[in-house]
């Protein structure tokens, strides 16, 4: 068995896995916060998941009892980068290294975007060597080549230069009074709407795009009495065509390869359709209830460390 550790900035998460890379159990919990705010402080962040962890193993244990561990892996940090820090990660990190010395087995270290890309890959069903990642969530929104060597090599192609794709859906969502994270409620609020969809403008410049400009024009159409629902399917669509325009501008830069889309954003529906109507074949979707945040990639990763 393998397990996986993952405490990121808004979700406790533990992923067990056998020798076959099948899933055996998962268990995450959704750090909570106030109704309002736009996010947590790292500190409590940092506490929740010292409260979340034996409760998650409870939930493992009910289910995979006794466990019988191979090896330990946890994302230690955001990216893969040596100055990608946030202390939440540093919980999972220290859980995960404990866990191994009891058991006496190896730990493993990676980083949270390496988790989506392998989450992503195995839910997909997909074993590209060379390919594009599209990481859309509340923390990042990047474009990366990726090459899968004995190691995970990864080359930033794009990004955004001010708002991330889930921070311009989160705070839309609270200006609309909905819960944070606002992804899954704006969906919903989103199936709901006309066929006049609110219009927000695409800000993309070759291989870097703006969601400060688009959300300020959805903030003032909210103020002028825009509809909600119509409010909440232009961002969908807005954020499905600034993907698509980056896309298109690092193709013609860099060449086309296949586009594995991953990150809690890319669980939304509609954005999925979209992307997979202009793309067709050449793209995959990590599976909707693994493009969030989960620890089954850290999981995988401690099997592919190990064996």
């Amino acid at each position: 068995m393998f397990l996986g550790v993952d405490t990121s900035c808004y979700t406790t998460s533990l992923a067990v896995i056998d020798a076959k890379g099948r899933l055996l159990s998962e268990a995450r919990k959704l750090l909570a916060v106030p109704q309002g705010e736009r996010g947590l402080r790292q500190s409590d962040g940092v506490f929740q998941h010292v409260q979340n962890l034996p409760e998650l193993v409870f939930e493992l244990t009910k289910e995979i009892s006794p466990l019988k561990l191979q090896a330990v892996a946890a994302s230690t940090r955001p990216r893969p980068l040596i100055d990608s820090y946030l202390p939440v990660f540093t919980v999972g990190a220290s859980f995960a290294r404990s866990l191994a010395l009891v058991f006496g087995v190896p730990f493993f270290e990676l980083s949270h975007q390496e988790g989506h890309l392998l989450a992503g890959l195995w839910s997909a069903g997909v074993a590209w060597q060379s390919f594009y990642v599209v990481h859309l969530s509340g923390g990042t929104t990047e474009v990366l080549a990726v090459e899968m060597k004995e190691e995970l090599l990864l080359s930033e192609l794009g990004g955004t230069e001010d708002l991330h794709a889930g921070q311009f859906i989160d705070r839309v969502g609270v200006a609309l009074g909905l819960m944070f994270p606002s992804g899954p409620s704006l969906e919903r609020l989103g199936i709901c709407a006309g066929p006049t969809p609110l219009i927000v403008p695409v800000a993309v410049k070759g291989g870097i795009l703006s969601f400060s400009g688009p959300e300020s024009h959805v903030q003032r159409a909210l103020l002028q009495g825009a509809r909600p629902e119509e409010v909440a399917r232009g961002v969908e669509h807005c954020v499905a065509q600034s993907v698509w325009h980056i896309l298109k501008n690092i193709e013609r830069e860099h060449g086309a390869k296949p586009v594995l889309f991953v990150g809690g954003v890319m669980a939304n529906a509609y954005i999925r359709s979209y992307l997979s109507e202009k793309i067709g074949s050449n793209a995959a979707f990590a599976g909707v209830d693994f493009a969030g945040d989960n620890a089954v990639g850290a999981a995988l990763f401690a099997h592919k460390s190990t064996c």
